[in-house]
């Protein structure tokens, strides 16, 4: 009897080895535009993920965790983030909290302006870049870094004496995909997530509303939250999608319509497959996923949500 219940113990010991062994380590390094500023996502499903910071956050990196966990992959998702940072912050004062393990992959990026002292400025990303990803590198050599270019600011777009004043909504993300490109010839750098060309094309493709100053156009989302410089939950929705997609291969599609975090964060099924095909076009643009058929789980049920 002893023997049996020692062997047991051993058994469920190696398959919860087994099973952590299993596990793909992903850290999120970011700021407001990670932790999801301004909108519900903040605190979303914040027990799923692990806050290096213990603040409580959800955000980007528990829709990511509900995306890999409904697709069937097996993430363990933690996240380091410090509102208005950017990477000098987290080389300067993080390190010891990011160096406490080994990562598998890291999804992090810098300021939303690239510089904050010198708006479109890549000099000081590139740098905290390839300072951060070689910090990383040295605790694992097979670590894979994806860089997150974020969007444009309606706030630094539409208001006089900003710094994109006068351009179309457009170039503030194409300036900051220039620098990220730049940054992105640091060591153990994978590829880039394209958030903001994605927020883009939902703009030109009439998804959402390019000006949130001058009302709001019918049938269309706002992808930014009140401030017109971070995003609501669609923004935040449509950021998780091209990481999920861009760190897994998968065709972001492919969960559907009935997908389980649209559907808790108060999302139409059209709003859905609207910001999913757009997150899936512009990565099939960069040869970062291919099409898959489309699967569509169950209707919602408490067993995919839980």
């Amino acid at each position: 009897m002893k023997f049996t219940s020692a062997f047991s113990v051993s058994l469920a010991f190696l398959f919860t080895t087994l099973h952590a062994v299993a596990e793909t380590s992903i850290l999120f390094i970011g700021n407001s535009f990670t932790y999801g500023w301004g909108s519900s996502t903040r605190h979303y499903r914040a027990h799923t993920v692990t806050d290096l910071n213990h603040e409580g956050v959800g955000g980007v990196p528990a829709l990511f965790k509900s995306f890999s966990d409904q697709a069937g992959l097996d993430y363990d998702v933690y996240l380091e983030t410090r509102s208005g940072s950017g990477l000098d912050f987290h080389l300067a004062e993080k390190l010891g909290v990011i160096g406490r393990r080994p990562w598998d992959k890291v999804v992090m990026h810098g300021y939303s302006t690239l510089d904050a002292n010198n708006p479109g400025d890549p000099t000081e990303l590139i740098a905290t870049t390839a300072k951060m990803a070689e910090f990383l590198y040295k605790l694992n050599p097979d670590v894979e870094v994806y860089l997150t270019a974020t969007w444009s600011r309606a706030d630094l777009t539409y208001q006089q004496d900003r710094p994109w004043f006068n351009q179309p909504i457009y170039q503030m993300a194409k300036d900051i995909r220039e620098g990220y490109d730049k940054a992105a010839s640091a060591p153990a750098v994978k590829a880039i997530n394209p958030v903001g060309e994605a927020w883009n094309r939902a703009m030109k493709t009439g998804i959402a509303d390019p000006n949130p100053y001058d009302g709001a156009d019918p049938n269309t989302i706002d992808l930014w939250t009140y401030d017109h410089y971070h995003a609501s939950n669609y923004g935040y929705y449509l950021e998780a999608l091209v990481v999920f997609g861009n760190v897994t291969g998968l065709d972001p599609r492919s969960l559907g319509e009935n997908e389980c975090s649209g559907y808790e964060l108060g999302m139409s099924r059209p709003q859905v497959n609207a910001l999913q095909q757009t997150a899936f076009e512009q990565l099939a643009s960069e040869s970062r996923v291919n099409p898959a058929p489309l699967v569509l789980p169950e209707p919602v049920a408490s067993q995919r949500c839980n």
